[in-house]
């Protein structure tokens, strides 16, 4: 019975986040971090970063990809199921209604103001979603490595028309990161070789006076 009613919620928060997300994967996140993250507390805000990151080197859209995860975190193989179908629901059934009256739909003047004003708020939850993504981030040197990467990334993309794949984006960052990974495992090592060579050096010494100390006393 629990995990039925686990289930239904699963099911209805998938529903609700795919009925009302306009704009893809990415306008996506800020209302799945309302629903999972706040309200629910499926998963951390640590968490949800990290999915974003996989589900984006990975293929498929974002939105599905985080649904499966979270679904298969909580329930399992059935959860994760249950959550990607009714991510799905909502986009199949509006998307194959509009499919069927498309051109009339399109025509209507109204319709195409009310899209535009659709994209402005967009891509203001995108900024927004991306700022708070920002600054959850762990201030290091790495972190400002890849930010700073991005930025000149989307400035030569944008304004210089560089033709980038993001392919080399996503094989880029994880070169990158495995590289300062590694910096960081030989640097860690170092430090507990020093911090052991001090301690041994320590110790001895403690040994070496409490020796002199018993000499002088006989």
């Amino acid at each position: 019975m629990q995990k039925f009613k686990t289930l239904l919620s699963l099911f209805l928060t998938y529903l609700k986040i795919g009925l009302f997300t306009f704009g893809g994967g990415y306008a996506m996140i800020a209302l799945i971090e309302e629903n999972v993250v706040n309200k629910k507390k499926w998963i951390t805000k640590d968490e949800l970063t990290d999915i974003v990151t996989i589900a984006e080197s990975t293929p498929g859209p974002i939105a599905i990809n985080c649904s499966t995860y979270v679904g298969y975190k909580i329930c399992g193989v059935l959860g994760s199921a249950v959550a990607t179908i009714a991510c799905v629901i909502p986009s199949f059934v509006i998307i194959f209604g509009i499919s069927l009256v498309f051109d009339w739909f399109m025509s209507m003047t109204y319709v195409q103001y009310a899209f535009n004003g659709i994209k402005c708020a967009v891509g203001l939850i995108i900024l927004r979603q991306g700022i708070k993504m920002l600054k959850s981030f762990k201030k290091n040197v790495f972190s400002l490595i890849c930010f700073f990467i991005a930025l000149v990334g989307i400035l030569l993309i944008n304004f210089f028309a560089v033709d980038f794949s993001t392919v080399f984006f996503i094989l880029a960052g994880a070169v990158l990161g495995v590289f300062i990974y590694i910096l960081e495992v030989v640097k860690k090592n170092r430090q507990e070789k020093f911090a052991t060579k001090t301690e041994a050096s320590l110790q001895s010494d403690t040994e070496n006076v409490e020796e002199v100390e018993g000499g002088n006393e006989q």
